[in-house]
């Protein structure tokens, strides 16, 4: 079950991530901060998928 959620959490993490990058190709921050604030999600939720693809191999790892 745990592996589920976490997949489940990992792919809204990917489409945030995803619906960020498309946003910031396309200009839509309307100005410097707005911009510095939406590659700052991205770097976030990025090191979040991280540490959560880390969590699932080490529990997978400590189930064998």
């Amino acid at each position: 079950m745990a592996a589920t959620a976490f997949s489940v959490v990992l792919q809204d993490i990917d489409e945030k991530i995803e619906s960020l990058t498309r946003a910031v190709a396309d200009g839509a921050a309307k100005d410097h901060a707005e911009y510095k604030f939406m590659t700052g999600e991205i770097r976030g939720l990025s090191l979040a998928h991280s540490l959560i693809t880390d969590l699932v191999r080490k529990l997978e790892h400590d189930d064998e």
